[in-house]
């Protein structure tokens, strides 16, 4: 039958739940990103420091 009050909460309270978990996972993956980036600019830092050595 249809749901109670308090059935229809808890299930809301689960799609909040499920949201959060979602929007912590877009964080981490953020986070990669960044992380990623910063790896790049490391990695361009020491060819630049390479070019120097060589010149």
């Amino acid at each position: 039958g249809p749901l109670t009050e308090k059935e229809r909460e808890r299930e809301r309270e689960r799609e909040r739940e499920r949201e959060r978990e979602r929007e912590r996972e877009r964080e981490r993956e953020r986070e990669r990103e960044r992380e990623r980036e910063r790896e790049r600019e490391r990695e361009r830092e020491r060819e630049r420091e390479r070019e120097m050595k060589i010149n």
